[in-house]
């Protein structure tokens, strides 16, 4: 089974009332009475938690900080209406449950679960519920969450570790930084502080709490694995990679240091089962609390934008654009009318540093630029044509993904050449579609076009920064190239840069 990135939460009243029905002696189990009783609504919790004392085995004893911070986590209810059959949006919102799936192969009705005996004459509407995490971040009731916990909520419940509990108003979500900001009506509650997540090293210890399959006030520890670990389809994340134990139920719980200072929001796990494999992902509190202060000044996250497609380089690249070492972001495409089109930005140019701050990996543009106000001017560092510049950029304001469609009608003229393709130029009618002036339609890849990754349908646009409108043209650019260049390409919405060598 492929592992996948599972965000932790769980839909977890049915299986509350299941488990119920099993036990005996009044041994049901309850999230409303997992609380550990700790006291809460005191004076806020700002005092330096000392360092955890060692045990007779060497490890640290986490029990001192748990007392100091645990007040400020909270267990999140929420409820949504559920469409006829139990999902949503058409899926079952229980796949992948360990207990959905316990309760299903020993035949124990579960009401409302779909499939297995439980689900007996349902309403066309349905509310189900479900169980998160998170943590007050300020003495009159801010509270920090995942934005995928309260998706959708048709009510969101806070209860604390002192058994109150506070209906809750969302503020605000950021689904791109997966961070939501709730408030509730009360004063003078514990918080938590904040620490400085690019401090934390590897290898260090860290706790997280949460209520992981509803048992509320759960606490686990571990190490830190890795920093700034990149997801598929996160952007504006560098996410701390964890080895705590994570289940659903723990998204949007805080992970501690052992100065009981908050460095991150648990948020998702990598998982073959949907249980937790020993790979958990935290968001740095430092991103959490800049989204957490447009949050609760204008209830939405606005972002700077510079309308362009980048990619990483790797050894190659970088010496194909005459760098010392693969860093910076790879400008792949620039779209027409955008912010970087009017700053003077082109596709092949490389953005090493903004206002001065280092663009060490592509992933970190987005990032950097995201976290400025839209109509900020910046200063971009650049490499083009093997010497550095830079470019003054006026900001526009990020929305939402686009992409180019292409389906290119193929009809081969042969464009045989040393890289081991076939291909024909695009029609007129073709790159108008595309929206560019023109390029080759790979239509058939062999030895070295097939070794860099060259597929069947991609549009060459360029090599080495030259632009690509015929076959002809094309040939007699890559007669110049030499053995080691980069062709710019188009696949699908995309535009990356491949580089190519042949021996």
């Amino acid at each position: 089974m492929k592992p996948v990135l599972v965000r932790s939460t769980l839909a977890f009243s049915a299986l509350v009332l299941a488990l119920s029905g099993c036990l005996q002696d009044g041994g049901a189990i309850s999230p409303s009475h997992a609380a550990n009783g700790s006291a809460a609504g005191t004076a806020p919790t700002t005092a330096q938690v000392p360092p955890p004392a060692a045990n007779r085995y060497g490890l640290p004893d986490f029990s001192g900080l748990v007392e100091q911070v645990g007040p400020a986590v909270v267990n999140i209810s929420v409820t949504q209406k559920m469409a006829r059959g139990g999902a949503t949006a058409g899926e079952d919102p229980f796949a992948g449950d360990p207990f959905y799936d316990f309760l299903r192969r020993f035949g124990v009705p579960v009401p409302g679960m779909p499939g297995n005996g439980g689900g007996g004459n349902r309403s066309p509407e349905q509310i189900q519920q479900g169980v998160g995490s998170g943590f007050i971040v300020s003495a009159d009731g801010y509270v920090l969450t995942n934005a995928h916990v309260v998706d959708s909520a048709g009510e969101v419940t806070v209860r604390l570790t002192d058994k109150r509990e506070f209906k809750a108003k969302v503020v605000g979500t950021d689904k791109r930084t997966d961070v939501a900001l709730l408030k509730i009506d009360a004063s003078g509650l514990p918080f938590v502080r904040a620490g400085d997540a690019e401090r934390s090293k590897v290898g260090e210890w860290v706790v997280a709490m949460g209520s992981p399959f509803g048992f509320e006030n759960t606490v686990t520890a571990g190490i830190i694995s890795a920093k700034a670990r990149r997801l598929p389809d996160e952007n504006y994340v560098p996410f701390i990679q964890t080895d705590v134990a994570i289940n659903p139920g723990n998204s949007g719980g805080p992970l501690f240091n052992l100065a009981g200072e908050v460095i991150g929001i648990n948020s998702q796990i990598y998982s073959r089962s949907g249980g937790f494999m020993g790979i958990s992902f935290a968001i740095p509190i430092d991103v959490a609390l800049k989204v957490k202060d447009q949050l609760q000044k204008y209830g939405k996250v606005s972002r700077g934008r510079l309308g362009v497609t980048i990619q990483g380089l790797d050894p190659d690249l970088a010496q194909n654009f005459g760098l010392d070492k693969p860093a910076g972001a790879l400008v792949a495409n620039v779209e027409p009318g955008s912010p970087a089109e009017k700053g003077g930005l082109q596709a092949g140019d490389v953005v090493l540093g903004v206002n001065g701050q280092k663009v060490d990996n592509s992933a970190d543009l987005p990032r950097i630029i995201g976290e400025q106000k839209p109509g900020t001017v910046v200063r971009l560092s650049v490499w083009r044509d093997r010497k550095a510049r830079d470019i003054t950029v006026t900001l526009g304001e990020q929305a939402g993904e686009k992409a180019l469609a292409a389906s290119p009608d193929h009809k081969n003229d042969g464009a045989g050449n040393k890289l081991g393709l076939a291909g024909r130029a695009l029609t007129g009618q073709e790159a108008s579609r595309l929206g560019i002036p023109g390029g080759i339609v790979v239509e058939g890849v062999s030895g070295p076009a097939a070794k860099a990754g060259l597929q069947n349908g991609d549009v060459i646009l360029g090599i080495n920064n030259q632009g690509i409108t015929s076959v002809e043209q094309f040939r007699k650019l890559l007669d110049a190239a030499g053995n080691r260049f980069a062709l710019l390409i188009q696949r699908g919405g995309s535009r990356i840069f491949l580089p190519i060598r042949i021996n």
